[in-house]
């Protein structure tokens, strides 16, 4: 098997069936980050009637050097990690194109439980872990499979009856389009500094629906309270998955419990889409008993969030996380720039 090329449409259906596929590994996620600093290219393993694996794989300039990049892969590569020959195949495949490329070093971070097997696959082909990762490490996931009572059945309590509380106050949810992108945005620059987190442009937000809700695989849901809307969020969809990955909310009306319908209606959206997992993504990396034990007190990072999250049932889920391998020997040089490497560190 060698690497050939795959056109998008092939490559995304066979990520769509694939069990590590994600819908960060797919051509679409590919043209949304290469409108914003970002080249992305498909690499690909065997034949499109007959694929063995692939990579998206995202490449972008280190600040100080225009003869330097830094390469990515995202929740990838998709393959059968069981299978070593494939497996070291691919990611050879991938080494070389970030080479041409002139990457200093090609970071993975795959679609992998954090367990011994997966550690030492990974070292096993020449990786490191990282100092840090870049989506995620540790998350929660919500089984969809069964009907909405027994989904409402395995949430907690006080987040059943904080759905349930919403709906009676007549909190709305709905679907928008585009042109619904500012007041999604508005929300999120509040959000971003009531909470102290980063966001990304009015732009990004633009294209990534763009990219998605027209195909059916991404849904804008508002909440509105007396005409007003006061909280939103975007959910993706890629084959049997689904994910929660932008969401914001006013200081207006919270005791509406906005946030809740939209996560209620999120869920149901990836139910009629076929979808059998809702990824709430993103929580403390914290073992379960410490995320358990201090929740209720501890408000720094993403504690408020689990919190919140939690309440929804899922099972919790730690990745493998993200590993490196240097390509140049000026690498480890770079890395110590530590400001450089924060400013080249993509998120979803």
């Amino acid at each position: 098997m060698t690497p050939a090329p795959v056109v998008p449409e092939v490559w995304d259906q066979w990520v769509a069936r694939h069990p590590y596929g994600t819908v960060l590994q797919t051509s679409r996620w590919g043209a949304l980050k290469s409108a914003f600093d970002w080249d992305s290219q498909l690499v690909t393993l065997g034949s499109a009637e007959q694929l063995a694996g692939g990579a998206l794989l995202l490449t972008r300039r280190w600040a100080l050097s225009q003869a330097a990049t830094l390469a990515y892969v995202p929740r990838g590569p998709v393959v059968e990690w069981r299978a070593a020959a494939p497996v070291r195949e691919l990611v050879q495949a991938v080494e070389r194109t970030a080479r041409r490329k002139r990457a200093l070093a090609l970071w993975l971070e795959p679609e992998l439980p954090d367990d011994p097997a997966s550690r030492a696959l990974l070292a096993s082909l020449g990786y490191r872990p990282a100092a840090r990762t870049i989506q995620p490490r540790q998350t929660i996931v919500v089984d969809l499979a069964s009907d909405e009572e027994a989904l409402l059945a395995q949430m907690k309590q006080k987040t059943r009856y904080n759905i349930r509380l919403a709906a009676r106050k007549g909190v709305a949810v709905r679907e928008g389009g585009p042109e619904e992108l500012p007041a999604f945005y508005r929300l999120m620059v509040e959000t971003g500094q009531r909470d102290g987190f980063a966001i990304h442009s009015e732009a990004y937000y633009r294209r990534a629906l763009e990219q998605f809700q027209p195909v059916g695989q991404a849904a804008l849901l508002l909440a509105d309270v007396a005409g007003e809307t006061v909280a939103a969020l975007m959910v993706f969809a890629w084959g049997a998955k689904a994910w929660y990955f932008y969401g914001a909310s006013s200081e207006r009306c919270r005791e509406w419990m906005p946030t809740y319908a939209l996560q209620w209606e999120a869920m149901r959206w990836a139910r009629r889409r076929g979808c059998t997992t809702y990824d709430l993504w993103g929580i403390p990396d914290a073992d379960e008993e410490t995320l358990e034990a201090e929740f209720a007190t501890r408000n720094d990072g993403l504690w408020g969030v689990y919190r919140f999250k939690r309440g929804f049932g899922g099972r919790i889920v730690r990745f493998v996380g993200l590993w490196e391998k240097s390509l140049s020997p000026l690498y480890p040089w770079a890395l110590r720039l530590a400001r450089l490497v924060r400013r080249h560190v993509p998120g979803a």
